[in-house]
């Protein structure tokens, strides 16, 4: 079974994981081994396919891979999470782009024109699932990433796009929606924001991570409707009013990741 982010709104996309810790292995402040088991996490596997030199069917491992984009000329990474209608983070071709979009999020090196885009496999009966994950590569345009503030303007969205949130959300009466809706905020909160990012990356970058990570938990419990009696024209009028939002704390992550490589360093 293929899965894609939406699937469990709580965790951190692969992809940001990848572009974090492979920022931090090409600036060189991690090991190779410490960022791939970074990026692994709690998957059973990592692999990537479709490097310039792979013959068909080649499959490497997370330390090689990363290796061998540094020594191409890859100066570091970067996250696209796109969805319909918002190719958020990419920079075309048309082909690569839609790969990115059918599963939500993307890597694409910076220095080079290659992406990558995670196919995620999940295995195994329910309770005791295992994850693979390969890693297919593609061309990529070289231009700027589609819809991506910088940190400095990803943190006054996030100001402004809480306390929006804040008052959608008592209107919508998401708090009162019952144990679900606490069951499922508990969940997002007990997953733990020890480590955010990576080595390298400054606080205000993890502040605005985590802010956006709250904001996505709380709006993916209203866009669920956890325990509340929602009807279907109340969903599809209740996404529409908080769709701005989703797409503002997406928005806050992406520059979140990207900023180690594209936010001057002091």
């Amino acid at each position: 079974m293929l899965a894609t982010p939406a699937d469990n709104p709580y965790e951190e996309p692969r992809s940001g994981r990848l572009t974090a810790w492979g920022n931090a292995l090409l600036a060189g402040l991690v090991p190779p081994d410490n960022a791939a088991a970074a990026v692994l996490g709690e998957d059973e596997t990592h692999r990537v396919t479709g490097l310039p030199g792979d013959a068909d069917g080649d499959e490497h491992g997370l330390t090689w891979a990363l290796g061998r984009l540094r020594a191409l000329g890859a100066r570091g990474l970067r996250l696209a999470l796109p969805d319909a209608g918002h190719p958020l983070g990419l920079t075309g071709p048309a082909e690569f782009n839609t790969r990115a979009m059918g599963v939500g999020e993307a890597v694409l090196a910076v220095g080079l024109p290659i992406g990558l885009v995670p196919e995620i496999e999940v295995y195994g009966p329910a309770g005791d699932q295992a994850v693979r994950v390969l890693w297919r590569c593609g061309t990529v345009d070289d231009g700027p990433p589609a819809g991506v503030p910088s940190l400095h303007e990803a943190e006054r969205e996030l100001a402004d796009g809480l306390r929006e949130a804040t008052l959608l959300l008592t209107r919508l009466d998401v708090a009162g929606a019952g144990p679900e809706a606490l069951r499922a905020l508990e969940a997002y909160r007990r997953r733990g924001h020890a480590e955010l990012l990576a080595p390298g990356y400054s606080p205000r970058a993890v502040r605005v991570l985590e802010s956006a990570r709250q904001i996505s938990a709380l709006l993916a419990i209203a866009l669920r409707g956890h325990g509340a009696a929602v009807s279907a024209s109340e969903m599809a009028a209740r996404r529409e009013v908080l769709a701005p939002l989703v797409q503002t704390a997406r928005r806050a992550q992406v520059a979140a990741y990207n900023s180690l490589v594209d936010e001057p360093r002091g």
